[in-house]
């Protein structure tokens, strides 16, 4: 581990985070009303199409992420592509304010369409920032998925409570305020001229073969996080019911999201400080997600509540997993790719990561039936990639050491 020295965080990575923020809190609040809001007495939907609508909604952001990316990196850039993005998907949530599926599906069209121009592009704005402080990265990157993190977390709770206490249409206009407001601060930011990059020592092959490992390495992390979920959400209700922990069972289904908090915190800290590789970052995540599923082995399929603590501890070991994993995805693409097509390249990074949960989705019956099944094949499969990961990582000393 290398000491970091002469690189900070500057203020513009605390505007982009809490843009950030409020975005996420905005989105994930209007996904946990949308469902209730499809099958209740205003539309009246069939329980099926409505979560075959939900499907259609998750699924169709990654196509419109990738022309977000386009039009943001090729025609307009990523500054306006995230400005116009937001007023599109405010414009979506206020939409849903019209009681018919006229409403539902010019809603649903302008949120997909929004957050597609959103998304990638203020993640590339943000990576951009760090494109000649490429030791801070993994920092930087774990300072806006803490941001993603809350936002979900408030964004829940907040609208989710606004729109069952005071009415849909209470929840969706607090969304849109929310998408809103999370663009002042790239507003208040100004365009910064193009920054001139240092020139990458590794060559082309190298810097692709990292990026293509990356790619693979999240796809099979997110989905192999679905499936080993099938028995975690199952642990999570039962927990939720027989616990004696004095914690208000509402906020159990929020659990990993408070867990990962002080996680995020510490790895914020010292990464600010000291420097260690990605992949060596990477490697240490699948290491701490098989401790993780390991872990839940020792809980019965139907738990007591003694085994509280267990199922508790295997969760801080899937966040300490996750936030080894997931920011640091974006800091490989950040640090080997070309500056000016990496919106482009973020909204790819979404297309093995579904495929790959898509592939896995094929076995979710057998997964539901049996979760125990679902947790074995995560952990043979985080086995796998680690060892890969760590016979990566030995390669790759070896070659810096004999000068290749």
């Amino acid at each position: 581990m290398e000491k970091i020295r002469n690189q900070k965080h500057t203020k513009e990575t605390f505007y982009f985070a809490m843009s950030r923020m409020l975005e996420r809190a905005s989105y994930y609040g209007f996904r946990a009303l949308i469902l209730l809001y499809m099958v209740g007495e205003t539309l009246n939907m069939k329980t099926l199409d409505a979560i075959t609508i939900y499907g259609w909604l998750i699924g169709s952001l990654v196509f419109s992420q990738i022309i977000g990316a386009l039009f943001g990196d090729l025609l307009i850039g990523n500054r306006k592509s995230v400005i116009i993005g937001g007023i599109i998907q405010a414009s979506g949530a206020f939409s849903l304010c019209i009681p018919s599926t006229t409403g539902l599906y010019l809603g649903l069209f302008l949120v997909v369409l929004g957050n597609g121009f959103f998304t990638p592009n203020i993640i590339s704005i943000f990576g951009k920032l760090y494109v000649n402080k490429t030791k801070l990265l993994d920092s930087g990157f774990t300072i806006f998925h803490l941001a993603i993190n809350l936002g979900s977390f408030l964004g829940v709770l907040l609208i989710g409570y606004a729109g069952q206490a005071f009415g849909y249409n209470i929840g969706f206009i607090t969304s849109g305020i929310l998408i809103l407001v999370s663009i002042v601060p790239i507003l208040i930011l100004k365009e910064k001229a193009e920054i001139e990059t240092k020139k990458n020592e590794l060559s082309t092959d190298k810097r692709i073969l990292n990026i293509l490992i990356a790619f693979l390495v999240i796809g099979l992390f997110w989905g192999i996080y679905d499936i080993s979920n099938i028995r975690t959400s199952d642990l999570q209700l039962q927990f939720s019911e027989i616990s004696t922990l004095d914690f208000p069972k509402e906020l159990w289904q929020s659990i990993s999201a408070i867990i990962i908090l002080p996680i995020s915190l510490i790895a914020i800290i010292l990464w600010t400080f000291f420097y260690s590789s990605q992949f060596f970052k990477l490697m240490l995540g699948f290491i701490f997600g098989v401790i993780s599923f390991g872990i839940l082995f020792l809980i019965p399929e139907i738990p007591a509540d003694k085994h509280t603590i267990t199922y508790l501890v295997s969760l801080l070991f899937l966040g300490i997993s996750e936030i080894h994993i997931a920011p640091i995805m974006h800091s490989i693409l950040t640090k080997y790719s070309n500056p000016k097509y990496l919106a482009i390249l973020i909204s790819l990074a979404f297309l093995p990561t579904r495929l790959i949960s898509l592939i896995f989705g094929l076995f979710n019956d057998r997964f539901y039936d049996n979760p125990i099944l679902g947790l074995k094949t995560g952990i043979i499969a985080m086995i796998i990639v680690g060892i890969g990961l760590i016979v990566y990582v030995w390669w790759n000393k070896k070659t810096t050491y004999n000068g290749v």
